[in-house]
């Protein structure tokens, strides 16, 4: 062991704290997530962290994973979660230098390494800062986020705390490599992207990559938007595959993400879009990552890619791909993802699964072997490598793609087309929404659907509605009231659904789909084409009358 890796013991001693149940611990579908200040209060954290050990009891003498994207609040509680782990006899803790690990990485770590489980900090693309967002997730040993059935045994347990234990040490330095021995716990301090970054070079093809780079004729500009991914994307985009200094923006991690909004998007990532849309002088491949480093978004010059797309075009070309050309055992979609990947899916031969919003229902898909690639709308992609959606690999998937076909992506992406059909997708946001209100419109529309079939509304007949309600085909587990789901004769789709990712009020995303196999018609405007679906959704929630919303807050 060399002296940066010398181990330094610490003298602790074990604390039992009273505490009393805070009522409102529930996760969402990716974890606890709440304002900073919520956290901040007195034994929040710590009772939630309290349920965690409570119920993960593999993780008493076992490894444990821990960072954060950084955000405002990340660090102080790394230290909190590094005391309490001490205390609960956790005999190995990996956590990121500067408290920093993507999410990918900690699915891949806890893979690797065959940890009990890992603790990830982040609330994903929600703001940071001060009066921004939190969030704590617990991912299982096989790398992906807890099931249901953990979950709800988490809740239950916060609702009965009376105590935590904590010891009290020295907060460990995050800075700098090293070791720390605390009692019987080991803390390591470790390098955040290597790993990670040897197991995208065994994924994909770097020298192809470097090549193209190197021709001088290619170059992309990624924005890491001063969240988790600058550091992995400075890594691996320049110095291993030795692109432009120039290619990653926003590279450093920022508590408040630079005052920006950590969402890959046409809206969010204002300045990449900038940049390709530049004419003939603008980057050929233009990329975005969120908070914690598992959504993106893909741009060619004034082309966007919307990610349901970009899940079917992976799908199609996968077996061009070194790392996937064994074939595909199936693919998986979330029920918001429009249908493209299922043609896709029909014409390969391969099983192509729907399932909720969630990353958590992928994985029992991608632990049975039933699917090697999945998927969801908003803007997260993966495979079997991980247990967890992967912004970085995405990137990587595509240039590889770009490499191998010597197309740029708009050129790919026309020629799925041309081949599948069109998708034409939106959707659209109503934030802020009053949750009783918003579980009323659910309502009337649960009870709508039961006798929606055979009704046609501007033209469209619907074939088939109901209130998704999924049987996870490996534990038979069924989760009911996922979203409600409109299907038409012409496969145009309609799916209404309550958010889980916010921190106030409630969410409603309205997801509009369209199928146009004509090549003629391609070149539509997304939301004219959808006018019919936009019209149709409006008057079956009554958006207006219930919720006095004449617009949606957000379009994507």
């Amino acid at each position: 062991m060399n002296d940066d890796k010398k181990a330094n013991n610490i003298i602790m001693n074990i604390k039992k704290i009273p505490s009393v149940p805070f009522t409102d611990q529930k996760t969402g579908t990716s974890g606890l997530r709440k304002k900073v200040k919520v956290f901040q209060t007195p034994h929040y954290l710590e009772n939630f962290l309290q349920a965690i050990f409570d119920v993960a009891t593999d993780l008493k003498g076992g490894l444990l994973i821990l960072g954060g994207d950084g955000r405002y609040y990340n660090n102080e509680a790394i230290q909190t979660i590094l005391k309490m782990a001490v205390a609960h006899g956790i005999s190995h803790i990996k956590v990121g230098q500067n408290g920093l690990l993507s999410t990918p990485a900690v699915s891949h770590l806890i893979r690797k390494y065959s940890a009990a489980g890992g603790i990830i900090l982040s609330a994903s693309h929600n703001p940071g800062g001060p009066d921004g967002d939190f969030g704590i997730k617990f991912n299982t040993a096989n790398g992906g986020p807890a099931d249901s059935k953990f979950t709800d045994q988490l809740f239950a347990s916060s609702l009965h705390i009376t105590e935590y234990k904590i010891a009290t040490i020295e907060d460990i330095p995050l800075q700098k490599l090293g070791e720390y021995q605390c009692g019987e716990t080991r803390i390591e301090i470790i390098d955040p992207v290597s790993d990670y970054a040897d197991l995208m070079a065994e994924i994909f093809d770097f020298p192809s990559i470097q090549a193209l780079f190197d021709s001088g004729l290619f170059n992309i500009c990624f924005d890491a938007m001063h969240a988790v991914t600058g550091p992995y994307a400075k890594a691996i985009f320049q110095q291993r595959l030795n692109a432009r200094t120039s290619s990653v923006i926003n590279a450093t991690p920022l508590k408040d993400f630079g005052g920006g909004h950590p969402d890959p998007n046409l809206i969010y990532a204002k300045e990449l879009v900038e940049r390709l849309n530049q004419g003939k002088d603008a980057p050929n491949f233009g990329a975005a990552s969120d908070g914690d480093g598992d959504r993106y978004m893909l741009i060619g010059r004034n082309f966007f890619v919307n990610p349901s797309d970009c899940l079917a075009i992976m799908t199609a070309n996968a077996h061009l791909l070194s790392g996937y050309q064994q074939g595909l055992n199936g693919v998986a979609r979330s029920l918001p993802t429009s249908r493209a990947v299922d043609k896709v899916a029909e014409t390969l031969g391969i099983e192509c699964y729907e399932t909720p919003t969630g990353w958590k229902y992928f994985g029992n898909l991608l632990d049975d072997r039933r699917i090697t690639l999945c998927g969801e709308e908003s803007f997260g992609g993966g495979s079997d490598h991980i247990r967890e959606k992967d912004g970085i690999w995405a990137v990587l998937f595509w240039l590889n793609l770009v490499t191998v076909k010597r197309q740029s992506v708009e050129e790919i992406t026309r020629a799925h087309w041309t081949r599948f059909g069109r998708h034409y997708y939106s959707r659209h946001d109503y934030e802020g929404l009053d949750s009783n209100v918003a579980e009323q419109l659910m309502e009337g529309l649960r009870k709508r659907v039961e006798t929606l079939k055979g009704e046609t509304f501007a033209g469209h007949t619907v074939s088939f509605s109901d209130d998704f309600s999924y049987t996870d085909p490996v534990d038979h587990s069924i989760t009911k009231h996922q979203g409600i789901r409109i299907l038409f004769e012409d496969e145009s789709r309609i799916v209404f659904r309550l958010s889980g990712t916010g921190t106030e009020g409630a969410t409603l995303r309205v997801y509009l789909e369209r199928y146009e196999a004509d090549p003629a018609l391609h070149d539509l405007e997304t939301q004219t084409a959808l006018a019919d679906m936009i019209a149709i959704a409006r008057e079956l929630a009554e958006l207006e009358t219930r919720c006095g919303r004449e617009q949606p807050d957000i379009i994507t």
